[in-house]
């Protein structure tokens, strides 16, 4: 898993064995490759270079300040989806000039906060937000920079909690109103209209949903010039599929090739928001064994990481590869197959919901009480989903480069659960 490797029978993160990562920094620890990021973003920039793209990481995958300045300082710049995350952009040094901000549900003030930081296109998920966003740029006498959010009505064949591009959800507004929302966007000395926008869920596996997205974004573009529109961008969002099993996801250059050619054509600038694909398999979770027991004839592996860690088991059903740190069976090329000197086991948390669990019937090795366990692709909606429920401190948040390592984030303590309550 790119740079996560075992080496005689230990698993390293870069040059660091992790359960030296895990004695001086305790566990649950989610631990980031710094080489695994840079690589991955490195592969989208090179991949769409030919139409010179604007690379918005999706700050919701992951929105620690440590990460988000190794993106900055690589040239990535941001998608935001709140006033929040455009704060924590600007803590970490980005150009706010290149952001994106995006969401179904954006505020008065934070229309206000992203004009007051010059932000380079709202995506519009609605026209009462086109509305809004007119009447907060009057107030300041500027310009509402936006991007009309079309929904193609495709299939991406995704989770249904997590597709976006179909007629129905709430993302985005039906693409046969495109030249509608348009003409009121022309008569609106308040807005100016940047380009358009599709985002079509995630994780998406091939390229066939993108090379029918962009085709209907450049028709849309072509319209829409006819009519006296300066659009010049494209954004098609994010979603590219990551490795969760085995290697079933797609190199960034598979999904330039049916992107590309289309963007090119139509004389746009790009616009991309990865964030799974870049922070994904960057990151994992590492826990340490509590019990183990046996009820009911199964084997429960019960660990201190639980559901508010990482909550994509038990809301998505989500797949993700577990395996000792330092297992008494080699790691397998498949992690869904029965494994020779392993059995099906449970692997749950200590939290009081029967759907705390990380993996359930996998076949793993034999584990004892102390033993780390080490949950992979966790770099994208772990942390950034995680919750004090239960009244449990979130973990800390480490990155290592090379042979060094860093704490991006400190444990939570019981002081920290009550800091903001009153009695």
């Amino acid at each position: 898993m790119d740079h996560f490797h075992y080496q005689d029978n230990d698993l390293f993160c870069e040059e660091v064995r992790v359960s030296e990562l895990a004695a001086q920094y305790g566990t649950p620890v989610w631990i980031y490759s710094k080489r695994t990021l840079l690589h991955h973003l490195n592969q989208i920039q090179q991949a769409f270079a030919e139409v010179d793209p604007v690379i918005c990481y999706s700050v919701k995958a992951n929105s620690n300040l440590g990460i988000l300045k190794v993106m900055n300082d690589a040239g990535s710049s941001f998608d935001v989806v709140s006033g929040g995350e455009l704060y924590r952009v600007k803590q970490a040094g980005a150009d706010t000039s290149r952001v994106v901000f995006a969401g179904v549900g954006k505020t008065d003030a934070e229309i206000r906060y992203a004009l007051e930081n010059n932000v380079l296109m709202f995506n519009v998920e609605s026209e009462a937000e086109l509305d809004a966003i007119a009447s907060v740029a009057e107030s300041m006498h500027t310009v509402g920079p936006v991007a009309l959010r079309l929904n193609p009505d495709i299939d991406a064949k995704t989770h249904a909690k997590t597709t976006t591009g179909k007629k129905g959800n709430k993302f985005g507004m039906d693409i046969e109103r495109a030249e509608q929302l348009a003409e009121k966007v022309l008569s609106d000395k308040r807005l100016s209209l940047k380009g358009i926008h599709m985002h079509l869920g995630s994780p998406i596996l091939t390229t066939e949903p993108y090379a029918a997205a962009v085709v209907k974004a450049a028709e849309v573009v072509a319209r829409f010039r006819a009519r006296g529109h300066d659009t010049r961008w494209i954004n098609l969002g994010g979603g590219f599929g990551i490795n969760y099993r085995q290697q079933e996801a797609l190199p960034a250059s598979a999904y330039a090739a049916v992107i590309v050619p289309t963007v090119r054509a139509a004389g746009c600038r790009l616009a991309l928001e990865p964030g799974r694909f870049i922070v994904g398999n960057s990151g994992i979770l590492v826990s340490q064994v509590i019990f183990t027991k046996r009820e009911g004839g199964k084997l429960f592996v019960i660990q201190d990481a639980a559901m508010n860690d990482l909550v994509r088991p038990a809301m998505y059903d989500a797949f993700h590869r577990i395996w000792p740190v330092t297992p008494k069976v080699p790691a397998p090329q498949n992690f869904e197959a029965d494994i020779e000197g392993c059995e099906p086991t449970d692997v749950v948390g200590p939290v009081c919901e029967s759907g705390d669990y990380l993996a359930k019937g996998r076949s793993l090795p034999p584990m004892s009480r102390g033993d780390l366990v080490c949950t992979f692709s966790a770099g994208a909606y772990g942390m950034a989903m995680s919750s004090n429920y239960n009244s449990r401190p979130r973990a800390c948040e480490v990155l290592v480069d090379g042979s060094s390592h860093r704490l991006i984030r400190r444990r939570e303590s019981y002081e920290d659960l009550v800091a903001h309550e009153i009695l």
